[in-house]
């Protein structure tokens, strides 16, 4: 069981600002994963699909027979882009990205710690946990050199 920090939001942008997500019976284990420091996804038993985002029927066969597995919080870089637009909370600039995740699925995030003209497609990253107001928020940063 991989278990990563969670950070809390820079004082300067202030979490409370920021949109914090709300669980519902279907995403708990979901949120109750991120705040202890696992990135935990549902598992479809039948088809052995791990998928994002939580819900309660498998988005490829969809079969109820689900469990929850705790990923390695490792991916890719899929795609992004740097928002110079400012949100409540958030710094200017702002990365939006989509990450896959070494088993499969991929998700919606923010990419940390990086310098937005540095980013690669393809580049490793790895999840981060960014404290908002009562949760846990999953988050990206790219992997250091002498991490891989």
């Amino acid at each position: 069981m991989t278990q990563h920090p969670v950070r809390t939001a820079t004082p300067e942008v202030g979490p409370q600002a920021r949109f914090a997500p709300r669980a519902t019976p279907e995403t708990q284990p979901y949120w109750d994963a991120t705040a202890a420091g696992r990135l935990d996804l549902p598992r479809c038993r039948p088809c052995d699909q791990v998928f994002f985002y939580p819900r309660s029927s498998c988005p490829r066969c969809g079969s109820t027979d689900l469990e929850w597995v705790t990923c390695s919080g490792k991916g890719r870089l899929h795609t992004y882009v740097v928002s110079h637009r400012p949100a409540p909370g958030f710094p200017v600039p702002t990365v939006i990205a989509v990450v896959e995740l070494e088993e499969g699925p991929r998700m919606m995030t923010n990419l940390v710690e990086a310098d937005p003209d540095a980013l690669e497609l393809d580049m490793p990253v790895e999840v981060r946990f960014e404290q908002r107001t009562g949760v846990a928020v999953p988050v990206f940063a790219p992997v250091k050199e002498n991490a891989r």
